[in-house]
């Protein structure tokens, strides 16, 4: 990764086996495995898979869980975007996008 480079994430798809497609501002897409860290700490609220699903959002340009529903900045979990965009593979665009039932 270039040094000058700050990843920033631009859209986030959660799936119903606790992994997170991530799309950043470069146009990679990388894939984020939450199954270990919704076992830790304040990640335990993540268990629920609605939960999960339903409050994964963007906030502040990176991968967060907007757990209030206000999108606070200050009350989300949320990850550094540079460990995120250097630690997550590569990945291509997930053919269930355009294919409801396949999910």
């Amino acid at each position: 990764m270039d040094p000058r480079y700050f990843p920033e994430v631009d859209q986030v798809i959660p799936t119903k086996d606790f992994k997170v497609y991530i799309y950043f501002d470069d146009g990679s897409i990388k894939l984020f495995d939450a199954k270990d860290l919704v076992k830790k700490g304040v990640f335990k609220k993540l268990q629920d898979i609605d939960t999960f699903i339903n409050t994964c959002t963007v906030i502040n340009g990176t991968l967060a869980w907007d757990l209030k529903g206000n999108f606070s900045e200050t009350d989300c979990l949320d990850l550094d975007p540079i460990e995120l965009y250097n630690t997550c593979p590569d990945v291509e665009e997930p053919e269930w996008l355009f294919n409801k039932n396949k999910q």
